[in-house]
């Protein structure tokens, strides 16, 4: 393939109907994940006990506040790009958790416990879901690396993770117990949070080259972000027995898809992410689902979740080899700007 065949075959990755949002609208509440304004605002915060800070990653709210803490204490590096801290491009990561408890795959798919749904405990993350657990490593981990990065200056306590009432063994609970089990994941994650780098993205010559300063910082986020997909999904396939065939090939699907889009640097701000979540599915998907026919679905979506089925297989039958071209026209600044120039015309179409 050459350049212009793959961005055809990646452009179905992206709604050709989403409804663009204008800067007007970043204001308005339903922006934000739920619960947004409830989630702990600093790290004191959190519980306070025998001289830890300690945080459950298995409550919504709780995790919800790991970003909201990274998005505040990195919003300085950001004030170039957009007021109330709309530019920073942590914003992709709390969005994507938000979607994911408002159509309910945080909570117990097995159904065995009352985890995450509105009779039981529906701010429980359950450690059964499969989202929840791929998700942890976008959350516990970022933030850990962001601790050892400095991004939260001298900290009086040490932060300790809780752990899930099963599966202890997958998850890592500490900075130096994360440094010990995922230590290419932590230093991806403290390369994006170094406060240096951030001061070299954005301080130094911004009004000389902001885009490229921009395209370092999300080259970093992306490269990391796409590390702790690829080490989470081996490691959780077993969860994927709890969804319907349908729901277990959508995460697969937008997993592979997150590859490709990575590739492109795409901005990961409140706005540009709120506009491409516009397309994935209100609700998990069921048994009953058949693609492109689902009732409830706009055709949009209908289309959309077909295409990144499509280009999953497709990857898959070139044993990758589609991925790794892509990459390769993605690999320059003006690669990537076309790329994403591409992606939003279709989708502003």
């Amino acid at each position: 393939f050459g350049t212009h065949a793959l961005l055809i075959v990646t452009l179905t990755l992206i709604p050709a109907t989403a409804a663009a949002q204008s800067e007007n609208d970043a204001t308005r509440e339903d922006v934000y994940p739920p619960l947004w304004d409830r989630a702990p605002e600093s790290l004191m915060d959190f519980l306070v006990k025998d001289n830890k800070i300690v945080i459950n990653p298995w409550n919504y709210q709780e995790r919800l506040g790991v970003y909201k803490n990274m998005l505040n204490y990195s919003a300085k590096y950001f004030t170039a790009f957009g007021s109330q801290n709309f530019g920073n491009i942590l914003w992709g990561l709390p969005l994507q958790h938000g979607w994911q408890f408002r159509t309910g795959r945080l909570a117990d798919p097995s159904s065995v416990t009352p985890c995450g749904y509105e009779d039981g405990d529906v701010l429980c993350i359950s450690v059964r879901s499969w989202w929840s657990c791929m998700n942890y490593y976008l959350a516990v981990i970022p933030f850990l690396g962001a601790v050892e990065a400095g991004l939260f200056g001298q900290l009086q306590y040490k932060i300790e993770i809780l752990p899930p009432e099963e599966r202890r063994a997958d998850f890592c609970y500490s900075v130096a117990d994360c440094w010990s089990r995922n230590p290419k994941l932590m230093d991806e994650w403290k390369a994006y949070f170094e406060v240096n780098n951030f001061t070299l993205f954005f301080h130094i010559f911004p009004a000389t080259s902001p885009s490229f300063k921009m395209d370092d910082a999300l080259g970093l986020m992306w490269r990391a972000h796409v590390s702790s997909i690829a080490y989470a999904l081996p490691k959780f396939q077993d969860s994927l027995k709890y969804l319907s065939d349908p729901e277990a090939n959508f995460g697969e699907d937008w997993a592979n898809a997150v590859d490709f889009i990575a590739a492109t640097h795409f901005s990961t701000d409140l706005q540009t992410t709120n506009e491409f979540q516009a397309f994935l599915p209100q609700r998990m998907l069921t048994e009953g689902d058949v693609l492109p026919s689902i009732s409830d679905f706009s055709p949009q979506q209908n289309r959309i979740l077909l295409s990144l089925g499509v280009l999953h297989k497709a990857n898959q039958l070139t044993g990758g080899l589609l991925l790794k071209l892509w990459q390769k026209a993605m690999s320059t600044e003006a690669g990537r700007k076309l790329g994403r120039k591409l992606i939003e015309d279709l989708v502003s179409s």
